[in-house]
C-alpha cells in the first residue's frame, strides 16, 4: 500500500493556507468524534482551526488504542489511528479551563474567531462564563456551535451519548443487520461511527450556513446540534416508508426495503453485489445472465413488481450467479452498464484503481519522524485547492506559538505553564 502527498486539487505544503475558507479562524474546543470531524472538514478546506485541549490528557481519543502511530524507531507514540483519523490541519494548544487564566486563555481566542465549535454536556461551560451567550456578548459576529448527544432541550439534555448508543436509540440499528430468523439474524451497528460522521458533515453544513448569514447581517448565532436529531434525519427513506405506510420497517439484511434486486450474491469464487436501479438496468442484467425473458415476465417487468416478487426473482438470480465465475460476470455487468462490484476488504479499497486514481490515500511529514497515513478529502475544486499542511497535532504543540499570537510574552506564558493553565 502506498501513498501520494496529496490528491490532485490540492496542495501539500507552503507557507501560507490556501482553499476557500482561508479567511475564517476556527475555536475547536471538541473531542472525541463528532464536532473534531466538523473541524478537520473546516481545516481541509483551508480554515485556521485551534484545538484546545486538557494538560497532560488532550483528546480522549489519544488514548483510544491500540494501533498507534510508530515513531521513527518503531515505538509506539501516544497518537492512536482512531486520533489522527479526525485532527488533522490543526493546531493544538493545551488550556485548563477550569482555571481563571484558562478562561480568559478562551476569550482571547474567541475575541479573534469567527466560528467556535464544543461538545462539552449541555451547561457546562456556562459554570466557566464560555458559553454562547457570554463568548457572543464580547465577540457579536462569533458562530457557537454546540454539539452533544441530545441537543440542549429535551428530558435528555444532561446526558452524554456515544455513537453506538444513537445507532440504537435513533432506529438505525433496527434496519441494519440480517432478518430476524435468519443465521446472524438481529440488529447491528454500522461498521464506522456513522452518527458521529453524519454530526459532523451536519456541523459543518450549519456553520457554514451561518457564515453566509453573517456576511449578510453582520451577526453570528448560536447553533445547537443533537446527535440523536441527525440519526432521526437520516432515517431518510425508512423513515417515510413507514410514515407514509404505517408499517415498521424491519432488517432485511443486503437487500434494499425499495428497489430491487440489490444485494449480495454468491458466485462460484466468491461473493459480489448486484445494484439494479431500473427496469433499463435489469434488461441488460437479464441478457448478461442469459435471460433475456425476464424482463417481460409480469412478476418481474417494473421494480415495483420485483419488490413484491423478490423471493422468485433471487431464487433465480442466485441460481445463475452461483456457477460463474465473480470476474467474468462483474466484467460483463460493467460492459452492459450495470452496476456490480466485489466486496472489498479495507486493503482492497486502497488498492483499486479508482481511488488511487483519486489520491484518496496521501500522506503528511509528522513530528515523530516518519509519515502518517491519511485519508484525503473527498472535495475537489478547481479554483481554491484544498491544503494539506499541518498533520494531526502532538499534544499542545502549539500552545506558545498560538499565545505569542494573542500578544502573551514569554514570561507571561511562562507564569501560565508554571500555574497548569496551559
Amino acid at each position: 500500500m502506498s501513498a501520494t502527498s496529496a490528491p490532485e486539487g490540492a496542495t501539500p505544503t507552503g507557507p501560507a493556507r490556501a482553499g476557500p475558507l482561508s479567511h475564517l479562524r476556527v475555536l475547536d474546543l471538541s473531542r472525541i468524534l463528532a464536532a473534531p470531524w466538523a473541524g478537520q472538514i473546516l481545516a481541509d478546506l483551508g480554515a485556521e482551526v485551534v484545538k484546545v485541549e486538557r494538560p497532560g490528557a488532550g483528546d480522549d481519543t489519544r488514548s483510544w488504542g491500540p494501533p498507534f502511530l510508530k515513531d521513527a524507531t518503531g515505538q509506539d507514540t501516544r497518537e492512536a489511528g482512531y486520533y489522527l483519523a479526525v485532527n488533522r490541519g490543526k493546531r493544538s494548544i493545551t488550556v485548563s479551563i477550569d482555571t481563571p487564566e484558562g478562561q480568559q486563555i478562551v476569550r482571547d481566542l474567541a475575541l479573534r474567531s469567527d466560528i467556535v465549535l464544543e461538545n462539552y454536556k449541555a451547561g457546562t461551560l456556562e459554570r466557566y462564563g464560555l458559553d454562547q451567550a457570554s463568548l457572543r456578548a464580547l465577540n457579536p459576529r462569533l458562530i457557537y456551535c454546540s454539539v452533544t448527544g441530545f441537543g440542549q432541550t429535551g428530558p435528555r439534555r444532561d446526558q452524554p451519548a456515544y455513537d453506538f448508543l444513537i445507532q440504537a436509540m435513533g432506529g438505525l440499528m433496527s434496519v441494519t443487520g440480517e432478518r430476524d430468523g435468519l443465521p446472524g439474524g438481529g440488529p447491528q451497528k454500522v461498521g464506522v461511527p456513522i452518527v458521529d460522521l453524519m454530526t459532523g458533515m451536519y456541523t459543518a453544513v450549519s456553520v457554514l450556513a451561518a457564515v453566509a448569514r453573517r456576511d449578510r447581517t453582520g451577526t453570528g448565532d448560536a447553533i445547537d446540534i443533537g446527535m440523536l436529531d441527525v440519526q432521526v434525519a437520516t432515517l431518510a427513506n425508512q423513515a417515510m416508508n413507514h410514515l407514509v405506510s404505517g408499517k415498521v420497517p424491519q432488517r432485511n439484511g443486503n437487500a434494499h426495503p425499495n428497489i430491487q434486486p440489490q444485494d449480495v450474491f454468491a458466485c462460484a469464487d466468491g461473493d459480489m453485489i448486484l445494484v439494479v436501479g431500473n427496469d433499463g438496468q435489469f434488461a441488460k442484467l437479464a441478457g448478461v445472465l442469459g435471460h433475456a425473458e425476464w424482463a417481460q415476465d409480469e412478476r418481474f417487468r417494473t421494480n415495483a413488481q420485483r419488490v413484491r416478487n423478490i423471493g422468485a426473482l433471487s431464487a433465480l438470480l442466485r441460481e445463475a450467479f452461483g456457477g460463474r465465475a465473480r470476474a467474468d460476470v462483474i466484467a460483463a455487468l460493467d460492459a452492459a452498464g450495470v452496476p456490480s462490484g466485489a466486496i472489498n476488504t479495507v486493503p482492497e479499497v486502497f488498492a483499486d484503481p479508482q481511488v488511487k486514481a483519486r489520491g484518496m490515500l496521501m500522506s503528511m511529514p509528522h513530528p515523530a519522524g516518519v509519515e502518517v497515513p491519511q485519508v484525503a478529502s473527498p472535495m475537489r475544486f478547481a479554483d481554491a485547492p484544498l491544503r494539506y499542511d499541518r498533520p494531526p497535532p502532538l499534544l499542545g504543540e502549539h500552545s506558545d506559538e498560538v499565545l505569542r499570537e494573542l500578544g502573551y510574552d514569554e514570561e507571561r506564558i511562562a507564569r501560565l505553564r508554571g500555574a497548569g493553565a496551559i
